[in-house]
């Protein structure tokens, strides 16, 4: 599989919300700027600080109008107990189809256990691919402060 490249469209996925619901990509993102946070698993030690440090740096990225949405093959239960540790403050999904999503995004695939590989993205109000972040393995992620420096310098410029 491809993987996404910068001006591309987002592809169309849809998986299960924490607390009822589902997310819909690229939608749920459209008109302003979003960020995609696909994660190992709960059991992930980098993907637990990511997410937490996306949370809390969730009133500088909302002041900026970005939306940040996260998702893993994670069970229910699992997802919701991460969300509850961590007081993450943006939609998780859980029980994403491994294969669905990595054919769609090029994200890479842990075999045994099956799990996608920390994948992230930076979308623009349109839904197009502004930053596309690969790891075939635990290390390699979206960093929070660094996206809001990115999105101020985008709007700055515009």
């Amino acid at each position: 599989m491809s993987r996404l490249r910068n001006g591309q469209p987002f592809p169309s996925l849809e998986v299960p919300a924490v607390g009822g619901g589902t997310i819909s990509l690229p939608d749920d993102l459209a008109g302003s700027y979003g960020v995609v946070l696909i994660y190992r698993g709960s059991w992930c030690p980098y993907c637990n600080a990511q997410l937490a440090a996306f949370s809390r740096a969730l009133d500088a990225l909302a002041e900026l109008g970005v939306k940040v949405v996260a998702l893993s093959v994670d069970d229910e239960e699992t997802s919701a107990a991460l969300v509850a540790k961590h007081k993450l403050r943006f939609p998780v999904g859980h029980s994403a189809d491994a294969d669905k999503v990595a054919a769609s995004t090029g994200a890479y695939v842990n075999d045994d256990p099956r799990y996608l590989q920390s994948t992230d993205f930076v979308l623009a109000p349109d839904g197009t691919v502004q930053v596309a972040v690969y790891s075939s393995e635990a290390i390699g992620r979206l960093v929070a402060d660094d996206v809001v420096g990115y999105i101020r310098y985008l709007k700055e410029h515009a």
